[in-house]
């Protein structure tokens, strides 16, 4: 059974990462994802409301589940039987940070690899950072959010 792990802040999740997940999908029979928990990260969202948000978001796939991880990345794929870490990449930019930590966890577990997909050209601007930024001068995200998380960004926002 190919098990694959993609780790992130998903804070909140875009449909940039909904075209990496859903094409990671069919790659393997299990797909984590995982919620990364740094608490020197200032969120949106509580790690809780980003799984939340995530499951709503994959609804319909199911060889997938969403879980939260505060563990070294290499060392939750060991945890979980996954065999690769799966990485998005949206340009060259993304490539050389992925690179060095493709080399990284490769030192410190040589038996799990990574697959990198590329994002679909029109989501290659897209981050999680600029949905939040774009969300806070009071822009719309629609476009690049699934509509549970545009409504739950409209809620938090207006409760600020």
């Amino acid at each position: 059974m190919k098990i694959g792990f993609y780790p992130g802040s998903f804070d909140p999740i875009t449909l940039g990462h909904l075209d990496i997940i859903t094409r990671g999908a069919k790659l393997f029979d299990k797909l984590y994802i995982a919620i990364s928990i740094n608490p020197n990260k200032k969120t949106l969202f509580t790690t809780e409301e980003r799984k939340e948000l995530v499951k709503e978001a994959i609804k319909g796939i199911d060889n997938i589940e969403v879980i939260t991880s505060d563990l070294l990345t290499v060392e939750h794929c060991k945890l979980v039987g996954a065999s690769h870490i799966l990485r998005g990449l949206r340009a060259v930019t993304d490539y050389d940070y992925e690179f060095q930590m493709t080399n990284f966890n490769h030192q410190i577990s040589s038996d799990i690899d990574t697959v990198f997909l590329m994002t679909q050209g029109k989501y290659s601007f897209l981050s999680s950072s600029s949905v939040r930024e774009l969300a806070h001068f009071g822009g719309d995200v629609t476009p690049f959010v699934p509509e549970n998380v545009k409504l739950a960004i409209d809620a938090k926002i207006r409760k600020s």
